[in-house]
């Protein structure tokens, strides 16, 4: 099957989109940017090109194994469990690195006691993050991850008479290194072990499970030809592609968010690093735009420093905004004093939770300025990037467009935070289809 790949390299997250000839999505990837954008890239890729195979094997089954007991649950099993196989070896990876970090200290044989405690512990309640009934997650492994060490780091810590800063140290310094590399993927391996383990949970006859087992080798041996790809985001330039192959990230985002919703006329994207408001006409063609300016005040990256000063993990600030019973007003959302006004607030006796509200809608007051200023907010208006994903951050916005603007229908995207991928991948598409190909890789995954 021939693919147009379309990466989205942000500065905090970076995302890859599989479109096939007929322009339907196939496979999605994301990832953490980390200090090493050509690596970010790579893992994006590849995570896509494995979400494409579970996404086949899914289909195979619908055509062709619907009637075998048990078949239709297991796709959504076999990816749970292979998450969790790909999340038990990354921990693995983690607490190697924790261990090699942990001889570079004091109080050694504390730590390495502590740390053995930790990860015991991590290892046991993984399960539950991964079965049929777990509650929703961060996509990223240093966030699941790291949520679970800090919590249980804080009580090993009490136990073995150990300051807290120097575990949460050794775990800030390993989750780099950790980062910092393409994961081995043993694609077969993995999905054999995950088989083994769904089928057991789903008890599958020995002749299902044979039969299955087949649909699994033929789409794990299915060719994946790369076609053309196409980069885009705030780090668009350290991409690995021809400068004839970099959009954008206006011209991405517009025809993304056109092709997810037609009639959008207004897009607001909030990613890590910046805030895009975009006008477009009814082709996707962006007619106006306005982005705020190097700060990231007010963007992913500014939540994520939130997150780290209360100590919880970036997918746990909407949840806990939403819990505001009076939000406070918040003075600045410039990133370097926000540690400062949170730390004042907090000791001044006001709740986290409506301190998280005040600074979502501060969030959204600063977005509705540059919507004003590209041209203000026309039916239909679609919000797009990471912060599209915040729970708080949408009621916060929803508020604010209907105060200035009336009513307006507002769309949100489950994969909202792809749409600048979708719209490389649509141009690479384009590129195959409307001229010549382009710098054709013709690689297969």
């Amino acid at each position: 099957m021939k693919c147009y790949v379309g990466i989205d390299l942000g500065s905090t997250t970076t995302k890859a989109l599989i479109l096939d000839e007929q322009a339907r999505p196939r496979g999605r990837g994301i990832t953490n940017s980390r200090s090493n954008y050509d690596v970010a890239c790579e893992v994006a890729r590849n995570e896509a090109f494995l979400d494409a195979r579970f996404n086949l094997f899914e289909a195979a089954i619908s055509e062709r194994a619907a009637g075998i007991p048990g078949a239709e649950a297991l796709p959504r099993a076999l990816r749970g469990d292979f998450a969790w196989e790909q999340h038990i070896h990354l921990q693995g990876e983690l607490e190697a690195t924790c261990r090699v970090e942990a001889e570079r200290g004091p109080n050694r044989e504390a730590v390495a006691a502590a740390l053995g405690e930790v990860f015991e512990q991590m290892t046991a309640d993984a399960s539950k993050l991964f079965g049929p009934d777990a509650r929703p997650r961060s996509d990223f492994f240093r966030d699941v991850a790291g949520a679970a060490y800090m919590r249980l780091a804080q009580a090993a810590a009490r136990r073995h008479d150990l300051p807290f800063e120097r575990l949460l140290g050794i775990f800030d310094k390993s989750i780099l290194v950790v980062e910092n590399h393409v994961p081995e993927q043993m694609l077969a391996e993995r999905i054999e072990r995950a088989l083994e383990r769904s089928a057991e949970r789903l008890e599958l006859s020995t002749e299902a499970l044979a039969t299955l087992r087949e649909l699994v080798e033929e789409v794990v041996g299915e060719p994946l030809v790369e076609d053309v790809s196409v980069g885009t985001g705030y780090g668009r330039a350290r991409l690995p592609f021809p400068r004839e192959r970099i959009r954008s990230e206006i011209l991405c985002h517009g025809l993304g968010a056109h092709a997810l919703f037609p009639g959008t006329r207004t897009v607001l994207d909030i990613g890590g690093q910046d805030t895009k408001a975009i006008q477009i006409d009814e082709h996707g063609v962006v007619t106006g735009f306005q982005m705020n300016d190097r700060c990231a005040a007010g963007c992913g990256r500014y939540l994520g420093y939130i997150a780290d000063e209360m100590n919880v993990g970036l997918h746990e600030l909407g949840p806990l905004a939403q819990q505001a019973t009076k939000p406070v007003r918040i003075n600045s959302t410039c990133t370097v004093f926000a540690g400062a006004e949170l730390r004042d607030r907090l000791s001044m006796g006001q709740r986290r939770e409506d301190i998280l509200g005040g600074l979502h809608r501060a969030i959204m007051l600063r977005a509705m300025s540059l919507l004003s200023r590209s041209g203000g907010i026309h039916d239909e208006f679609t919000f797009t990037g990471g912060v599209a994903k915040n729970a708080a951050a949408v009621e916060a916005l929803e508020g604010l467009v209907d105060e200035n603007y009336g009513q307006r229908t507002l769309n949100i995207s489950p994969d909202s935070i792809y749409t600048g991928a979708l719209g490389a991948a649509l141009f690479a598409l384009r590129s195959a289809t409307e001229q010549a190909p382009v710098g054709a890789n013709g690689g297969t995954r």
